[in-house]
């Protein structure tokens, strides 16, 4: 018997792409509810109620942090072409706007999460050069701790 097969996709998401807000007063503190708000809202305007539905399956955003701005969004099969160009629709989060970037896709999750760690470590090597605090960089070890557990 197979299991029920996922896309796992890695995105990096540009706060307010009129400015460079690499890791400094960011408008909107992303977090996996705001991001799948988003994103449903999205596939319901661009595909209809019926395009919701059949993506709703297996749809979770499963990891967000919010220092480096990376995501990684779990989709079915069939569907995630749907919620990939859904997702690079999505014009703005609240009242800021943003573009998505798509890094990695997947067919399993350690892959995706491999590719992402060695995306935060870099971004995280950028931004170090920039004054974080102290706040800042226990977020980001604490995310990085938590991609590092993530599984199915």
């Amino acid at each position: 018997m197979v299991g029920f097969k996922n896309r796992y996709m890695l995105m990096e998401v540009f706060l307010d792409p009129d400015k460079d807000l690499l890791g400094e007063g960011t408008p909107i503190i992303l977090t996996q509810f705001n991001l799948s708000k988003a994103i449903k809202d999205s596939i319901l305007v661009n595909f209809g109620e019926c395009g919701l539905g059949s993506s709703l399956g297996s749809f979770q955003v499963k990891h967000v942090n919010p220092v480096t701005k990376l995501c990684i969004v779990r989709s079915s099969r069939e569907e995630h072409r749907q919620v990939w160009s859904a997702i690079t629709l999505v014009k703005s989060i609240g009242n800021c706007p943003v573009v998505f970037n798509l890094l990695d896709n997947s067919g399993c999750i350690r892959a995706c999460k491999d590719t992402a760690l060695k995306c935060e470590t870099e971004k995280f090597k950028q931004i170090s050069t920039k004054s974080l605090s102290e706040e800042e960089i226990r977020e980001m070890n604490r995310c990085l701790d938590k991609l590092k557990l993530l599984e199915n």
